[in-house]
């Protein structure tokens, strides 16, 4: 009877924490069902903390599914290894606010972001490694761009922030509008 109860609690917990998301070849599938999601772009670091809950609210009264952001990598490390997540650059805080509402979330990494952010998000003190070739495959440049990146997903995985973890996150994304030209 013990296991059979410890059994039962674990297939809850597992049912209730974890998700899978995956690709069948046509669509996102979440836990086996495809879905079209319908999802709104906010960008926290253009408002404050305290706005955070009511506009993911109203997206969600407005019928969306998920919540995707950019990480700024300019705004998260203006001077080469010096980082700030604080106030508006709360990237943690932000992504448990989208989980509280029972929304997906969709993180966009970067390292270029455009959204028409100073600079497509890369901080300008990649300028003054010696090498740097941006959106290349240099080696400058995906050093600095791989720490950064590597950090944010360490950071979000720390907090269990994946889906997989029973976190929000169901997409991740690498790069944005790549092929244009700097």
């Amino acid at each position: 009877m013990v296991s059979l109860r410890f059994l039962l609690f674990f297939l809850f917990v597992s049912s209730v924490y974890a998700t899978i998301v995956s690709h069948d070849g046509r669509a996102i599938t979440i836990d086996s069902h495809r879905r079209v999601l319908l999802s709104g772009s906010i960008h926290y670091p253009r408002s404050t903390p305290e706005m955070w809950p009511n506009l993911i609210k109203k997206g969600k009264e407005g019928g969306l599914d998920a919540i995707e952001t950019y990480v700024f990598w300019n705004a998260h490390e203006p001077t080469r290894r010096q980082y700030d997540f604080s106030g508006k650059l709360d990237l943690i805080r932000f992504l448990k606010t989208i989980q509280d509402e029972g929304l997906y979330g969709v993180l966009r990494i970067g390292p270029y972001a455009c959204a028409e952010w100073n600079y497509g998000g890369f901080p300008v003190w990649l300028h003054n490694i010696p090498g740097m070739v941006f959106r290349t495959t240099n080696k400058a440049f995906m050093d600095e761009m791989q720490n950064f990146t590597t950090m944010i997903v360490d950071m979000v995985k720390k907090e269990n922030l994946f889906a997989s973890q029973g976190g929000p996150i169901i997409l991740a994304q690498i790069e944005n509008e790549y092929g244009n030209v700097m």
